[in-house]
């Protein structure tokens, strides 16, 4: 962080971002819900006389805080979903919706990034360019990114920065790294057919179940056989449906499951030989197969040159910066950055638990930590691109 921003002292800043951090866990909003989150934020922005821009999207909202008219404009990303998860952390401060919790640490995310706008406002006339924030719905879903695309809102960013919590990590290290990080995340389905009959005579039908048995063993070897054992994926059926009794083999069976994979030719491959193998195995066992995919975000790929500036910003802030593992969790920031270059780090939050378990929390002093932290990389992004524009050329 630059000197100019470590000076700022904003009041009860580390009480404000608790705040309005528990406020956003207890009553946390499923993907394409989040109307009372999207109010509440443009309330807290509106008291802190932050402008709101004008861009079309049924929940989050995208706010600025401007210096020069001319300068450039860079964006920080908060997601604001929440979890079809019943909470079991017994807090004070716990979910008061049954079913729904912040178990992925969303409101952790929308408070740090509030922080920074706060600080930010501070010094507005001072900043180099312009910084907008995105506070960005349905991120669990992997529709609010390209939403907010689709909105305008990236249009004239030169840079675009994020985080993801890592409760692996103790309060006051961050992870950053260039190149990918996070996983591209595919979801497909498999709907086997054959034809029903009285288990007692298999030979009067064809049995779905034993071809999708088959097909969760052929799958195995796609990525054992087909990818470099220098590079990754991960194949994994998760749940297999079929039948109706003990005593009937069913005429249908049906397999879901996911890939995972951190580079675009290793993706297409693996989705490419999931056919192949699939229809290779069903035609094997008399059956017909058909495959639906559900294709979810690229993997997240930092950029080299903005991941020094981060870590440039970490190290003016005292973090302790490392070179994180990739998380072979999926996450639409991607989508961001197949459109301008962008930097997602993991912030560490010394947590008890990992992401998506009912009993997930985190150190609430990386709250404040995380908003100094995004508050001086984006004044540092900022001068860089005043100096040398490092990015024109992309």
């Amino acid at each position: 962080m630059s000197e100019t921003t470590s000076k700022l002292q904003l009041p009860e800043l580390d009480q404000t971002l608790i705040s309005i951090r528990r406020h956003l866990h207890q009553n946390p909003e499923l993907s394409n819900e989040e109307f009372q989150t999207t109010a509440s934020i443009r309330a807290w922005l509106e008291e802190a006389d932050i402008r709101i821009a004008n861009y079309p999207l049924k929940t989050g909202l995208i706010a600025e805080v401007g210096g020069k008219q001319d300068g450039p404009i860079i964006a920080l990303r908060a997601d604001i979903d929440a979890l079809p998860i019943q909470e079991e952390t017994g807090f004070a401060y716990a979910s008061q919706i049954p079913g729904k919790m912040h178990a992925c640490g969303h409101d952790f995310h929308t408070a740090a990034i509030l922080g920074a706008a706060f600080l930010l406002k501070q010094q507005e006339n001072e900043l180099k360019g312009t910084v907008r924030f995105i506070f960005q719905p349905a991120e669990e879903k992997a529709q609010g990114a390209e939403r907010v695309i689709q909105s305008g809102a990236l249009e004239d960013v030169s840079a675009v920065f994020g985080m993801h919590n890592k409760p692996d990590l103790p309060v006051g290290t961050i992870g950053i790294k260039s190149g990918p990080l996070m996983a591209a995340a595919d979801g497909f389905v498999v709907e086997v057919a054959g034809l029903g009959t009285h288990a007692a005579v298999p030979e009067a039908g064809i049995d779905p179940i034993v071809a999708g048995a088959h097909i969760v063993t052929a799958l195995q070897s796609i990525v054992s056989r087909n990818i470099s054992s220098l590079q990754s994926a991960v194949v994994s059926v998760t749940k297999i449906h079929s039948g109706t009794s003990w005593n009937i083999i069913p005429d249908k069976a049906v397999l879901d499951g996911t890939v995972r994979s951190f580079d675009e030719n290793v993706r297409s491959v693996v989705l490419k030989r999931f056919d192949q193998v699939v229809q290779g195995v069903v035609a094997a066992y008399g059956t017909t197969a058909v495959v639906r995919w559900i294709k979810g975000p690229p993997s997240v790929n930092n950029d080299a040159e903005l991941a020094e500036v981060a870590i440039q910003a970490a190290h003016n802030a005292g973090l302790r910066v490392i070179t994180p593992t990739p998380s072979p969790a999926g996450e639409d920031f991607a989508f961001y950055q197949k459109k301008v270059p962008g930097v997602f780090v993991f912030m560490g939050t010394s947590g008890t638990q990992e992401w998506h378990h009912p009993a997930f929390d985190l150190d609430e002093r990386a709250l404040s930590i995380s908003a100094h932290y995004f508050a001086g990389l984006a004044e540092h992004a900022l001068k860089q691109l005043n100096t040398d524009n490092p990015l024109e050329a992309k």
